[in-house]
């Protein structure tokens, strides 16, 4: 069995999960007569502390449905330089919402208030308004590095003195919260808007979740629909993403500790590097520093090994999830010792 950690949206839903999507009650979602769609949109609303929740097909589609909704055309929105919205979205707000990202490159991960507070705009004609700051919790490029509650309520307190609204992609906030013992609630508490993923490490096979207040996600709604996402017998895939949010949240203990011990088995082998503390929730960043081999070069000699990896520059990326087998973690070890040997 290969032992696959390029990502954890690699998880293929379990016979449980798949039965429990034959069995969904269904309706036409459109006209808001889909049981499980409302079930799921109102039970992971509650969770995070918001009056309503709207289902959408993607994680990008859940940010960028935030980023319209609360933006004009014209509007600059501040977010870190590695922020999924700025780096994998495609140019997404440029094209949907026609707003101007202003990246600004956080520490270790984390976007500061002390960083944010010269990015914002002053009142002038020839410059942009700053209407938006977007903050990604865990941070996936930082090695799904955990952004501090504390730091978090100091981006909220600036906000509020500059009159600015706060969007959180929290992709992988189920991580945060099990690894943190903060609740998603608190967590969720200072934003607007938070968006949440079924279809990583919880397992489903589709769907995300914007939450905000009642006007805000019907204003969202009209957004969805003008980008095809409005749905019909939903419920069958909202019905994979309920059952994740109802039996999947705390195992991901075990991915962040499958974690832990793999970036502890290989981070004294030759030609790596592991910045230890980044490695708090379920992904490993291996930056590549051997003498003979990239990190091109030694993802395909893993993979010739069954265990797989994906390669980002000179950085190697390792995620841990659900489906991997139990013996992974040491396969992967042993298949590491011998690639960076050779």
């Amino acid at each position: 069995m290969t032992v696959d950690m390029r990502s954890d949206t690699f998880t293929k839903p379990s016979a449980a999960m798949r039965r429990a999507m034959a069995e969904a009650e269904v309706g036409d979602d459109v006209f808001r007569e889909d049981p499980t769609v409302n079930r799921l949109e109102e039970t992971v609303a509650r969770m995070l502390g918001k009056e309503a929740g709207l289902f959408v097909t993607s994680g990008t589609m859940g940010n960028q449905v935030a980023v319209y909704t609360h933006t004009r055309p014209g509007d600059e929105v501040i977010l870190d330089a590695d922020a999924h919205i700025f780096y994998y979205e495609a140019g997404a707000p440029a094209m949907l919402s026609s707003v101007q990202l202003r990246p600004c490159a956080g520490l270790d991960g984390i976007l500061g208030a002390g960083q944010i507070e010269p990015l914002i705009r002053p009142e002038n004609i020839h410059f942009p308004i700053t209407r938006l700051i977007c903050l990604e919790n865990t941070l996936n490029r930082a090695g799904g590095r955990i952004f501090p509650l504390e730091e978090i309520q100091r981006i909220r307190r600036l906000a509020d003195d500059y009159g600015l609204r706060m969007h959180l992609d929290g992709a992988r906030l189920w991580n945060a919260a099990v690894a943190s013992g903060d609740s998603l609630a608190e967590i969720a508490a200072p934003f607007e808007s938070v968006s949440v993923c079924f279809s990583k490490g919880l397992g489903a096979p589709v769907g995300s979740l914007l939450a905000g207040d009642e006007e805000f996600i019907q204003r969202a709604r009209r957004f969805r629909k003008v980008c095809g996402g409005g749905m019909r017998q939903a419920g069958i895939i909202a019905a994979g993403a309920l059952y994740a949010v109802e039996h999947n949240i705390e195992r991901l203990r075990v991915d962040h500790e499958r974690a832990a011990l793999l970036a502890a088995g290989i981070a004294g082998l030759d030609g790596i590097e592991i910045d230890m503390d980044s490695v708090q929730t379920n992904i490993v960043f291996i930056r590549i520093v051997h003498p003979g081999k990239n990190a091109q070069q030694i993802t395909a000699e893993l993979a010739e090994l069954g265990v797989l990896v994906l390669a980002l520059g000179d950085r190697i990326r390792a995620v841990m999830h659900l489906d991997l087998p139990d013996d992974g973690v040491e396969r992967a070890v042993a298949a590491f010792s011998r690639v960076c040997a050779s």
